[in-house]
């Protein structure tokens, strides 16, 4: 009994045929569950948070808070 010989002539081609497709399915299945469970709930959370910011309010209690240097607080 001897051994069989190792498939060599095209044996790229054929791993590609087979490999290829899945790693194309598989990035665009990753790249889509991170879209529409990361980013798409972070632009939500975002625009509900600057829906309701006020900069003016905010720069107000940091002035008063005595945070800047150049902006001395209303009482002073």
């Amino acid at each position: 009994m001897s051994l069989q010989k190792p498939m060599m002539r095209g044996l790229l081609a054929k791993r590609l045929r087979f490999h290829l497709p899945i790693a194309f399915g598989v990035a665009l299945a990753v790249a889509l569950s991170y879209k529409f469970g990361v980013t798409e709930p972070r632009k939500r959370a975002y625009a509900n948070f600057y829906k309701q910011y006020d900069a003016v309010k905010e720069f107000n209690a940091m002035r008063e808070a005595g945070v800047f240097e150049s902006v001395r607080p209303s009482g002073k």
